[in-house]
């Protein structure tokens, strides 16, 4: 039988005289083979012209569509120590509900009346203010005094200048008239004594002639000297109103500056009044941080800084926190080189992980147990996986996605693209061949558009 040796047996003995050998020999099983064959061989080429989705898949998580809705970690703006807790893991609290007491680190906000005696630095900071304000009214209305009284004096002193030069004036024409007199008398006296020498006056005449003329001259100098006094008179005159001018001016500066610098000390007080201000709501804003509340309707994932007295930098997580309504997403993670063949609003089937789904990628209306999406995002820039980043968003034309899926769940994504058969299809992954780069329909008909 299996010619071992060169002693053939079949052909000495015919096999088919034994019971077995007629059972055996005499059934014809290859015909029903042969038919196998040929149906499966034209099922196969049937099935090779069938069509065949193309698709980018991809690994990814469970997020939400809204950053806003996602889970969060909550911090404390300032250093301190934890002195109370309010909630437990898993408590649902609503937006502003307490979840723990924290205490002050720093030596500087250790006083309970630290705001107290702000408020009394505070007033009186503005106290001081409102003095300052009162000594500059004050030496306004000093300064206004002062200006009307050196006008008054300028005036005095303008009116006695007008009279020394009128005296002056009147005193030039005296001069002038005691010139004309002696001028007179002299003439009388010549011609007096002229006469007297002739015989034809007597001394006692020319004596009174003499006399009238020394009485005249007399009355020149008198003049002379008046006239001279009522010059120095307009000079003491014009003296007094530079030194009005002068004195005044030095005690007007003087309250100018003493304004100046009680304004100066005054804005100097409002300054630190302001900064008391900001000092103080500070501090109110600081006492209110003492309380760590919840940002939002929530529940507590996991209380990251446990216990009692641990204390905690600025910044530092201390809780993080579940936001109660949230609409789901899925963001996935595809390569650089199906980028391309995605668009906004490119159709997507989702299989979430723990949840039983029989898949065919290629004939997504046959698939059990997977769910529509739509890209809604594609990130610009590559992430640190080496892939760029999809945001997807539930498919409103197609069934609803299980309520039992959580965020941060795994889920496996499924990326339509262009129809093709199945040989195609065969074809191009045995090639390694990118899938068809196309344009989808309604963003080609929305870029020919021409643009207003």
């Amino acid at each position: 039988m299996l010619n071992i040796s060169n002693n053939q047996l079949y052909k000495k003995i015919d096999l088919k005289d034994f019971k077995s050998g007629k059972h055996i020999f005499n059934k014809k099983y290859y015909k029903a083979f042969n038919k196998f064959l040929i149906v499966f061989a034209l099922l196969g080429i049937i099935a090779l012209f069938l069509p065949w989705t193309q698709n980018i898949s991809g690994n990814g998580l469970v997020t939400t569509l809204t950053p806003d809705n996602r889970p969060q970690n909550i911090q404390s703006q300032i250093p301190g120590r934890i002195e109370e807790w309010f909630v437990k893991e898993g408590d649902y609290v609503k937006k502003g509900d307490t979840i723990l007491r924290i205490s002050e680190i720093k030596s500087d906000y250790f006083d309970d009346k630290l705001i107290e005696r702000t408020n009394e630095q505070i007033s009186a900071k503005t106290s001081s203010v409102n003095a300052y304000q009162s000594k500059v009214d004050a030496l306004n209305r000093q300064v206004l005094a002062l200006k009307k009284e050196r006008k008054l004096k300028l005036e005095q002193a303008k009116n006695k200048l007008l009279q020394s030069k009128l005296k002056a004036q009147s005193d030039s024409i005296g001069f002038e008239a005691a010139k004309t007199n002696i001028s007179i008398a002299e003439r009388q006296y010549k011609r007096t004594k002229t006469l007297q020498n002739e015989g034809l006056k007597a001394l006692k005449d020319v004596e009174e002639k003499r006399l009238k003329l020394q009485e005249t001259q007399a009355k020149l100098l008198s003049q002379e000297n008046k006239l001279l006094a009522a010059k120095n008179e307009i000079l003491n005159s014009r003296m007094e109103i530079s030194r009005i001018n002068a004195t005044y001016d030095d005690k007007i500066s003087k309250s100018e500056s003493d304004k100046f610098t009680a304004e100066s000390s005054g804005f100097d007080a409002k300054a630190q009044v302001s900064k008391l201000e900001n000092s103080n709501s500070n501090y109110r804003v600081r006492n209110s941080l003492l309380f760590i509340t919840a940002p939002q309707n929530g529940y507590i994932n996991k209380a990251i800084k446990g216990g009692i007295g641990g204390t905690f930098k600025e910044g530092e997580d201390l809780v993080g926190i579940m936001p109660a309504n949230y609409d789901l997403a899925v963001e996935t993670y595809i390569k650089p080189r199906d980028l391309p063949l995605l668009h906004i609003g490119e159709k997507v089937r989702i299989q979430f992980d723990g949840w039983p789904a029989i898949v065919f990628s290629g004939w997504p209306n046959v698939s059990y147990g997977t769910y529509g999406a739509k890209v809604v995002a594609i990130e610009r820039f590559i992430s640190k996986n080496g892939k760029y980043r999809v945001l997807l968003a539930p498919d409103k034309n197609d069934h609803m996605w299980p309520e039992a899926i959580r965020v941060g769940s795994g889920a496996k994504t499924i990326a339509l693209l262009e129809d093709v058969p199945i040989w195609f299809e065969l074809w191009r992954q045995l090639n390694s061949f990118p899938p068809n780069y196309y344009q989808p329909t309604n963003k080609t008909k929305s870029d020919a558009k021409p643009k207003k």
